[in-house]
């Protein structure tokens, strides 16, 4: 007898993205619109101020519907690999800095190059700070690459249960506010674009950093993928629909982004605060032209174009960066002591573009009560092995 298998390329389709376009994530949904109705966000998002660490009792006087959805979700899906989740977090603790680098020149960009995510993330307040939304991700992803991510005294379980309510939040103002298109757009912040930003931040990570010459095993690279497919889970992402592994992953990103990336005043307008702020976090001025450079050489020269970064003599420093990173590699390969050196000097980079983002604060999620008003929604109640991304599955954009 013989078992046939789902080739990657074939179990996605755009009829499958489709489908995933209209849904949108039930449970949080249902709660969000629990509390707009009955009015009662204003002091969920007071008594949530006081609930940021797993295990703590909840506190008192949260909605009925608020104390549900939290001990609904207070744990991590049984399904969990504890020991690939290990590996993940050491991936982590080994290339913190290049996974920072990949988020910030790459993988934010790249979000920006959607049209659809682009309105989405400019009807949100919020954006007119990007450095808050940097600070979000950077402070998330550290929760989760704790050693304790997943057990009590944690921070990471309280902040993704309210990021799956601030996305509920967002999609229920743009929802009902009439400006957006969804006959056209689909479901705001779908199941489409949820795993999509799933596969931004873990594969279109793992591709700049194969870009920029990293070394990393393949189990390594896995191993950081299921850690955001986990995350993916926990966030509300459809599972069933979800990448199980990098090959799926690669499949759903080429389709996702053949299907999705275009320029939009939207995007540029976002990657121009984000280029700002990247420039602002660094004194002086003398770096300033390596970011858009650095963002250019990650993205290629297509997205670039569409969010309109500007060239520069810079570009081609930018190409020099793998050779600069191979030399370092070698030095941490060969010597205990300068992987000490450098893994140090990686964490303390790490350390400090989070504490200039957050002001040494703890950013703290929130439901949204209203949108931009400009956007018409009023107020409503192993270090030697080299990693190779897997072969794309259609033609790409780049």
């Amino acid at each position: 007898m013989t078992t046939e298998t789902t080739e990657p390329a074939a179990r996605y389709t755009d009829a499958t993205l489709d489908a995933l376009r209209l849904q949108g994530d039930p449970l949080a949904d249902a709660t969000v619109t629990a509390m707009f109705e009955r009015g009662e966000v204003r002091d969920f998002n007071t008594l949530m101020r006081f609930f940021s660490t797993a295990g703590n009792k909840l506190p008192q006087g949260l909605p009925p519907s608020a104390a549900s959805y939290l001990e609904a979700t207070g744990m991590p899906p049984t399904w969990v690999d504890w020991d690939i989740m290990e590996r993940a977090r050491l991936f982590f603790m080994d290339n913190a800095a290049h996974i920072n680098t990949g988020l910030s020149f790459a993988a934010m960009p790249a979000t920006y190059a959607v049209p659809r995510v682009a309105k989405l993330l400019a009807s949100t307040h919020s954006m007119d700070y990007p450095s808050r939304r940097m600070a979000n991700t950077g402070q998330f992803v550290t929760y989760l690459m704790q050693t304790n991510a997943f057990e009590e005294g944690s921070k990471f379980i309280p902040a993704a249960q309210k990021v799956r309510l601030l996305h509920a939040a967002v999609r229920r103002h743009l929802t009902t506010s009439g400006r957006w298109d969804t006959e056209r757009d689909g479901t705001p912040l779908c199941q489409e674009d949820m795993i999509g930003g799933q596969i931004c931040f873990s594969i279109l990570v793992l591709d700049a950093m194969h870009r920029l010459g990293i070394h990393m095993s393949e189990e390594g690279a896995e191993a950081y993928y299921y850690a955001w497919r986990v995350v993916g889970s926990i966030l509300g992402c459809d599972m069933e629909a979800a990448p199980e592994n990098l090959t799926e992953a690669r499949a759903y990103a080429d389709l996702y982004l053949t299907r999705n990336l275009g320029p939009s005043e939207d995007g540029v307008r976002l990657n121009d605060q984000l280029m700002r702020m990247y420039e602002d976090v660094v004194p002086g001025t003398l770096f300033d032209p390596i970011v858009p450079a650095t963002i250019r050489f990650l993205v290629g020269p297509t997205i670039a174009d569409w969010l309109r970064i500007p060239r520069s003599p810079w570009d081609t420093a930018a190409k020099a960066v793998p050779v600069l990173l191979g030399v370092l590699e070698t030095i941490e390969d060969s010597s205990p002591l300068g992987e000490w050196a450098l893994d140090k000097a990686g964490n303390l980079l790490t350390a400090f573009e989070l504490g200039s983002l957050t002001r040494g604060r703890v950013m703290q999620y929130a439901i949204p009560e209203e949108l931009k008003t400009d956007f018409g929604v009023r107020s409503q109640q192993h270090r030697n092995q080299r990693w190779v991304p897997p072969a794309p599955t259609v033609v790409g954009v780049d």
